[in-house]
C-alpha cells in the first residue's frame, strides 16, 4: 500500500508505537520541564502510570502487552520458564509465544507492520513486512528479515542491546557511553522506517532504558554520583520522541508506553535459600539446576518471585500430595507475606495465588504462587548450597508491578486504571481494527 493510497482515504488510520522499557511514570513526570516532548504529548493526548502483570518481568510482560492476555494464555511467565511435566527449564523465545500478537491481527487484515527490537521475538517472522527481533536474540544477522533490513542495519552498525556487563564496573562512565551509541544506533533506524512510510503499524522499542534503570536507578533516586548522566541519557530518550512525533503523518497516532516500572535496588533476595531455611526446600548434593532438588522438597522458587509446590502428577518427583496442596499452598502464602528483611521490614506487599493471576490454555506451567516484592527487594531464585538470603548486586534498579507509563497521542484516550493489557486492544481501536474484546484481558482506552 503506497502513500497515494493513503492520500485517497483507502489506507485507515494507522499507529506508530515506541516502547520505553521499564521508565517509569514518575520519573517523566517529575521532569516534564526537562522531557518537554514526552510533556506536550501527555497535554495535548493523555498519559498517566498504569499497572504491569504478575510477574512484572520484560519476557512476560513484552508477549502480554503486544497479545492484550495474560501468561495463562501467552504461555510464558518469565525469562525462565519449566517443561511440563519436568524438572527441564527453558528460556522462552518468539515462538514460544501462544497467543496472536497485534501485528498478526493486523497483517491477517491486509496491513503491513514493520517490528524492530522488541523483546520475545526471536527469530523473526517471515510473514511480517519487516522484523528485527530484539532480546535474546543472538545477532543481526540471524534476527533482520528480509535480507535487505539486515544489510542496512549493518551498514549503520546497529546494535541489538548494550553491553550490559560494563555496568558492573565502579566507573561505569563506559557504560554510559555505550548505553547512548546503542540507543543513537536504534534511533537512526527507527527514523529510517518511519520516514519510508509504507506501514500501517511500526512498533519498536527502546531497550536500553531498561539496561540504564537497572545500573544508575539509585544514582537518580538518592542523588548518586551518575545522576546528571542518568538525567542526560533520558534528555535524549526524550529528544527522539519528539523527533518521532514530529515525523509522522497525521493520519498516525502516536503511543508511548513502558513495560512495568522501576526503583530502586537495595537487596536480592535468595529465595530458595529461604525456602530451605524455613524448612520448604532441600536440595541433592552438589546443587545447580532446578532438576537437583531433593525428593523430599516441598516447594522451589524461580525469579522473579514465583512459587511452586513440589506437586505430586504434575512435578516428576512431587512429594505434595493433591489433598494437601490447598493447606500447604496457604501456610507457603503466609510464610512469603511473614519474610522479614534485615532490619525486619517487610519483604514482600502482596502474594498472588495461580487462579487470580492466570487463565488460558496454558497453565499447566504456572506458578502457584507469585510473590509482589515491595520496593528495594529483588525475588531471585538460584540453585546452590548458598545460604545467605539478602545480598548485594551490581546492578541498584529493580522492575516494580507499579508505576509503568503509557502516553497516548489523542486527547480522547483516558489512562485513569489502566494496565498492561489494555495496550492492544487499544493500538487495534485507534487502527479501526474489528475484534472480539472477549479474547482480550484488557480493553481499548479510546472511544
Amino acid at each position: 500500500m503506497g502513500l497515494l493510497d493513503r492520500i485517497r482515504g483507502d489506507g485507515g488510520p494507522r499507529v506508530a508505537f515506541i516502547g520505553i522499557d521499564g521508565v517509569p511514570y514518575s520519573l517523566l513526570s517529575d521532569h516534564a520541564g526537562e522531557f518537554e516532548n514526552i510533556a506536550a504529548l501527555a497535554d495535548e493526548g493523555a498519559g498517566g502510570a498504569f499497572d504491569s502483570i504478575v510477574p512484572p518481568e520484560s519476557s512476560a510482560c513484552w508477549p502480554a502487552l503486544t497479545t492484550g492476555v495474560n501468561p495463562g494464555e501467552t504461555g510464558v511467565y518469565g525469562f525462565q520458564d519449566r517443561e511440563t511435566g519436568s524438572y527441564d527449564t527453558y528460556v522462552p523465545m518468539g515462538r514460544d509465544v501462544q497467543a496472536e500478537r497485534i501485528w498478526n491481527r493486523i497483517e491477517e487484515d491486509g496491513r503491513e507492520a514493520t517490528v524492530m527490537n522488541v523483546p520475545v521475538t526471536f527469530p523473526p517472522e517471515r510473514g511480517t513486512q519487516r522484523m528485527v527481533s530484539g532480546f535474546l536474540s543472538p545477532g543481526i544477522e540471524e534476527a533482520a528479515y528480509p535480507e535487505e533490513i539486515r544489510e542496512y542495519l549493518e551498514g549503520v552498525n546497529y546494535r541489538l542491546d548494550v553491553n550490559a556487563k560494563l555496568g558492573h564496573n565502579d566507573d561505569r562512565s563506559e557504560f554510559v557511553a555505550d548505553a547512548h551509541e546503542t540507543v543513537e544506533r536504534r534511533h537512526e533506524a527507527f527514523m529510517n522506517y518511519i520516514e519510508q512510510d509504507d506501514w500501517d503499524l511500526f512498533f519498536g522499542v527502546y531497550m536500553t532504558t531498561d539496561r540504564v534503570n537497572h545500573f544508575l536507578f539509585e544514582d537518580y533516586e538518592r542523588d548518586g554520583p551518575y545522576r546528571e548522566e542518568f538525567l542526560e541519557f533520558y534528555r535524549t530518550i526524550d529528544e527522539y520522541i519528539g523527533e518521532i512525533r514530529r515525523a509522522l503523518p497525521e493520519d498516525v497516532t502516536l503511543v508511548v508506553a513502558s513495560d512495568h516500572g522501576f526503583t530502586t535496588l537495595d537487596y536480592e533476595v535468595n529465595c530458595n535459600a529461604w525456602l530451605r531455611q524455613e524448612g520448604w526446600l532441600s536440595l541433592q548434593d552438589d546443587p545447580s539446576e532446578l532438576a537437583d532438588i531433593a525428593d523430599d522438597a516441598r516447594a522451589y522458587s524461580l525469579s522473579p518471585g514465583r512459587f511452586y509446590l513440589n506437586l505430586e502428577g504434575r512435578e516428576p518427583r512431587g512429594g505434595v500430595s493433591e489433598d494437601e496442596y490447598d493447606s500447604l499452598r496457604r501456610e507457603l502464602a503466609a510464610d512469603i507475606e511473614a519474610m522479614e528483611g534485615p532490619d525486619g521490614e517487610a519483604v514482600v506487599d502482596r502474594v498472588v495465588t495461580s487462579e487470580d493471576g492466570f487463565r488460558g490454555d496454558h497453565t499447566e506451567i504456572a506458578p502457584d504462587l507469585v510473590a509482589i516484592p515491595n520496593h528495594g527487594f529483588d525475588l531471585k531464585a538460584g540453585f546452590s548450597r548458598k545460604t545467605e538470603l539478602f545480598s548485594d548486586s551490581p546492578r541498584n534498579g529493580m522492575h516494580s508491578f507499579d508505576n509503568a507509563c503509557l502516553f497516548i497521542d489523542d486527547p480522547d484516550a483516558r489512562i485513569e486504571d489502566a494496565d498492561l493489557y489494555d495496550v492492544a486492544p487499544t493500538l487495534l481501536s485507534l487502527m479501526d481494527m474489528e475484534y472480539d474484546r472477549s479474547r482480550f484481558d484488557g480493553t481499548t482506552l479510546v472511544s
